[in-house]
């Protein structure tokens, strides 16, 4: 039998709840710049596949890859951490 790999994990903040089971989340990295060796902020956001549409802009949410949902929904929602206030 063949054993999965463990699939990645990120925690982020919704910033769009507009579509239909999905949310955007955006995730903040802290990226060292080769050259100049300062630590930096960076922000992406991934699509999130949110079943019952439970998500609301603000809320600190957990997201997992999975396999592709569509043409940019790779995450699924695992669990809201915090509510927006």
């Amino acid at each position: 039998m063949v054993e999965r790999n463990l699939r990645k994990t990120r925690t982020g903040k919704v910033v769009s709840n507009k579509m239909q089971k999905t949310i955007v989340v955006a995730v903040e990295d802290h990226v060292k710049h080769p050259l100049y060796n300062k630590i930096m902020k960076r922000t992406y956001k991934l699509k999130a596949h949110d079943e019952n549409n439970d998500c609301n802009i603000g809320d600190i949410v957990k997201v997992m890859e999975t396999r592709p949902l569509s043409k940019d929904k790779r995450w699924r929602l695992v669990q809201i951490m915090e509510r927006a206030k």
